[in-house]
Order: structure tokens, then C-alpha cells, then sequence
């Protein structure tokens, strides 16, 4: 196995030798003398030099950039919600219908030709909701991918997120970041028996359907354009957060052509970028945890899963789910 002779991949824990141009064993730090990519390659998780490790002060600061940077947000006048009877924590799981109208009252569909979101509309119907079931992804599939990496990655709210990735030793380059990307949210596993059959992109922003109940499906755009064909009745909601501008955050209960969500929480408003930057960023800084950030001076809390059973290059995990933890 050939390996960069100025990288640790593929070189963690090697025993030092004085012949090698930079050293990946236990020691180097001491020495100074880590190959540039060691942090990324060898230590994952911990990130024990404390100039790359992110504080929670560093995921305040970040956040509220990445909040300011979102450009192509819903502006107020875009959208009108109607969120009706709020449910209290015993009523969540009843699937009882307490809301007689559509959740969305009005969405200016203007937003979706801004090309992050006319990217990422596309990307919705390329997956079978059930799990157990093949993904056939197709070449043309793959090109959207690709385009709505691309278009995201033109927006400064994404270029701030890989700024910040590549200052904290995540990334050496937009090229590679952009490469972890597609494979952290589009790289297929198994959530059935085998079959390669799930993506973090496909639980978390299209939706699944998993022993008869809603799996997944955290976002605003996939809820409104099935709530307009009708295929998503709102029931209630149980929490709304205390934004009075977009993004705001939503908790609600709902029924997908018969499958319940008992706790679908979703950001309203936001643009596709914003929550793929937002749960990338904890997804890296915070994986299995809650990730604790400042949206607007309001804090607002993220949990992220790895998925376990499975990986990808260098024992990387694939995204399990990504969602605002509704209080």
C-alpha cells in the first residue's frame, strides 16, 4: 500500500524512522515533527492539540456567523405559518389530528429558483421511503449531487463553515471537504438487512419510513411541497421557538400518507445550505452529542448521530441523523 510520503494516511502509529520526511507515531507532537495531516488522519476524535480541538465558545461564535451568512434565508414577508393547536408533551404520541388546516398558509415559491434550492429540491425524489429497499442511484442522481454540493459550496455561509473546518485541521483543502461531504450525506448503508437501503441526505431531509413510523425527515421544503400535494396532514405542534424572523424552529406532529412523527422538529425558513453547514459543523465538532450553538442570541442545541455499523475511507462514519433537539 503506497502512502504519501508527507501525509499519516494509512501511517498512524507507525514506528518513527529518521528517514521519513514528517512522523505520525505517538511522539511527533512532542517533537513537532506530525506530518501536517496527522490531526485529521490519527486522531479523529480527540484532537488533542488544544489549537485544533472546537470549544463550545468556538461553536457560539461559528454558529452566529453561519446565522448571519445565510443570505438566502426566507425573509418574513415569504412565508406565513399557521401552527394552530400546540400540543402538550402527553399528546404528542396520540395521533389525534388536532389542527384542521394546512401548517403552511402561504410560501413564496419564488425562494425555490435561488439555486441552492432548486439544487435541492431535486435531490427529494431520488429515494424509496421505505427502509429494506435498494437505492438505485442513477448517473443522472449523482450529478445532482454533485451540482447541489456545488451550488451550496458558491454560498458564504458554506465557505465560512470550510474556513473554519480548515483553521481547526479538518480539511487541507475545499476539494477534500467537498469530498467528505458527498460521502458523510450521500454515501449509502444499511439500515435493513443488508440491502443498501439509507443516506444521512435521505433520513434527515427526505424522509424515511421504518416499521410503520416516520423516520427522520427534519426539513421545511420536503414538508411544504408534500403538504401541498396533500400527502403530509399536520396534526399540531409542541414546540415553537422564540425567532421572530427566519430561520425559526419548529416542533410538530404529523402523519406522511398514513406513517405517524410523533416530534419532527424542523427549521422554517432556512435555506438548504444553512442546515446542511449547521449539522455538518456538530456532526464534526460534536458526533453522539448535543451540539450547543447561538443562533440570533437565542441558543439552540443539535444532536448528530454516526452511523456505526459501517464506514467509509479511513474508518470515517456515514451521518445516522442530524436534528434541532426541541426542548
Amino acid at each position: 500500500l503506497y502512502t504519501a510520503p508527507d501525509s499519516c494516511e494509512g501511517r498512524c502509529e507507525e514506528p518513527y524512522s529518521e528517514e521519513d520526511e514528517c512522523h505520525c507515531d505517538a511522539e511527533c507532537e512532542t517533537y513537532g515533527n506530525c506530518c501536517e495531516d496527522y490531526y485529521r488522519h490519527c486522531q479523529p476524535d480527540g484532537f488533542s492539540s488544544s489549537r485544533d480541538a472546537i470549544t463550545d465558545e468556538d461553536l457560539l461564535r461559528v454558529s452566529e456567523q453561519l446565522y448571519r451568512a445565510d443570505h438566502n434565508k426566507a425573509r418574513p414577508s415569504d412565508i406565513a405559518i399557521n401552527p394552530q393547536y400546540q400540543a402538550s408533551p402527553d399528546e404528542t404520541g396520540d395521533q389525534e389530528d388536532r389542527s384542521p388546516w394546512p401548517l403552511y398558509k402561504y410560501v413564496n415559491e419564488e425562494l425555490f429558483s435561488k439555486p441552492t434550492y432548486a439544487s435541492f429540491i431535486k435531490l427529494l425524489d431520488n429515494y424509496q421511503r421505505a427502509t429494506g429497499r435498494e437505492e438505485e442511484v442513477t448517473a443522472e442522481e449523482l450529478r445532482e449531487q454533485d451540482n447541489f454540493l456545488k451550488e451550496v459550496m458558491k454560498t458564504e455561509l458554506m465557505k465560512k463553515l470550510f474556513a473554519f473546518l480548515h483553521q481547526k485541521n479538518r480539511y487541507s483543502s475545499e476539494q477534500e471537504f467537498v469530498a467528505d461531504l458527498k460521502e458523510m450525506w450521500f454515501g449509502l448503508y444499511s439500515r435493513g438487512d443488508g440491502e443498501q437501503d439509507s443516506s444521512g441526505f435521505e433520513h434527515v431531509f427526505s424522509g424515511e419510513v421504518k416499521k410503520g413510523k416516520v423516520s427522520g425527515f427534519h426539513n421545511w421544503i420536503r414538508f411544504y411541497l408534500l403538504e401541498k400535494k396533500g400527502i403530509v396532514n399536520y396534526f399540531s405542534h409542541n414546540f415553537d421557538g422564540p425567532w421572530d424572523t427566519y430561520p425559526d424552529v419548529l416542533g410538530l406532529q404529523f402523519s406522511w400518507d398514513g406513517f405517524y412523527k410523533e416530534v419532527g422538529s424542523a427549521f422554517i425558513g432556512s435555506s438548504p445550505e444553512f442546515e446542511l453547514g449547521l449539522y455538518t459543523l456538530c456532526f464534526i465538532a460534536r458526533p453522539g452529542r448535543a451540539c450547543y450553538l447561538s443562533l440570533g442570541g437565542y441558543s439552540l442545541s443539535i444532536q448528530t448521530y454516526p452511523w456505526t455499523k459501517s464506514t467509509y475511507g479511513n474508518g470515517k462514519k456515514y451521518i445516522a441523523t442530524a436534528y434541532v433537539i426541541s426542548p
